[in-house]
């Protein structure tokens, strides 16, 4: 018969290194998703606008808005996606890191990102924020916008 015995150190230590070892394999599952990502659908149901006052000093305001952004036939080895209604604009895709980038120029030269985060938001979603880099001074200005959500992944 053979006599095992563990220290209360020895025992932190194993469950230590499961934790390590449970999280990188969750982390890498995440960033496998990210990567092998074929659709995206995010839903951002918070909003800030930036706006200036006429002595130039920048203002945000910030408040419920929902906006729904979808993408099909993502690509990340190539760089590329459909946008939603919007199937002829060139979408450019970048994974970097933890991190999954949608960029889209408007031929107006607007640019909007949408950036999913390789952190939970809730089940089966991702943390994510889409900006909207714009300014038109008219009757009905246009602002810079910011919105906050998350986004589900499909491969």
């Amino acid at each position: 018969m053979i006599d095992v015995t563990f220290s209360r150190t020895s025992t932190r230590v194993a469950l230590a290194a499961l934790l390590v070892t449970l999280c990188a394999a969750a982390t890498s599952r995440a960033q496998g998703l990210l990567q092998e990502a074929k659709s995206v659908s995010c839903e951002f149901p918070l909003q800030a606008t930036g706006t200036w006052t006429a002595d130039g000093e920048a203002r945000a305001e910030i408040g419920p808005k929902v906006l729904t952004v979808r993408f099909s036939d993502v690509d990340t080895l190539d760089g590329s996606a459909v946008l939603e209604g919007a199937p002829d604009d060139e979408i450019i895709v970048r994974l970097a890191g933890d991190y999954l980038h949608f960029m889209h120029t408007l031929p107006s030269g607007f640019l909007y990102t949408t950036t999913v985060f390789n952190r939970p938001a809730r089940p089966g979603r991702f943390r994510a924020v889409h900006a909207r880099h714009e300014l038109v001074d008219s009757s009905e200005p246009v602002q810079p916008q910011q919105y906050y959500g998350d986004c589900e992944i499909a491969r």
